[in-house]
């Protein structure tokens, strides 16, 4: 049985939180190629050959500005998107540290949200667990 071309497409998202624990969220502009409108977290996709640590603090300069430090890994998934690409994506936790946030022309708006907060955003259902699992590992590390 012949598949065709199988591709394993890898992205990357920040939970970047602040001292008081809220996370920082970015709205796709309305020209978005998926999910216009939709609350995002920072971060994207991993160039070819890229070091996984390099990618995440790269997408997280372009889309915001920030620069973070305590990187460390929150979470993995795997599935198909909406169009049936196959996808890994990595989450990560960082703290930023510097704080002026200057957006990338992919977003147009921003907040600090509690983790109940971003549940009732109109997100992704990836974005929406990561933001649980953050929820989660803040009332353990209390």
């Amino acid at each position: 049985m012949e598949h065709g071309e199988q591709k394993i497409n890898i992205s990357q998202k920040a939970i970047l939180f602040n001292e008081d624990g809220q996370v920082l969220t970015i709205r796709r502009t309305e020209t978005a190629p998926s999910r216009p409108l939709h609350w995002d977290l920072p971060g994207g996709d991993l160039n070819f050959g890229e070091d996984l640590c390099d990618g995440i603090i790269r997408e997280i300069g372009e889309e915001t500005g920030l620069e973070v430090e305590n990187l460390s890994v929150l979470d993995a998934i795997s599935g198909f998107d909406d169009v049936g690409e196959f996808w890994v994506t990595i989450c990560y936790l960082a703290r930023p540290i510097t704080t002026n946030i200057v957006l990338s022309f992919e977003h147009d708006d921003f907040k600090w949200v509690e983790p109940d907060e971003f549940q009732n955003l109109k997100a992704s259902p990836r974005n929406k667990k990561f933001a649980e699992r953050f929820k989660i590992l803040r009332k353990i590390k209390v």
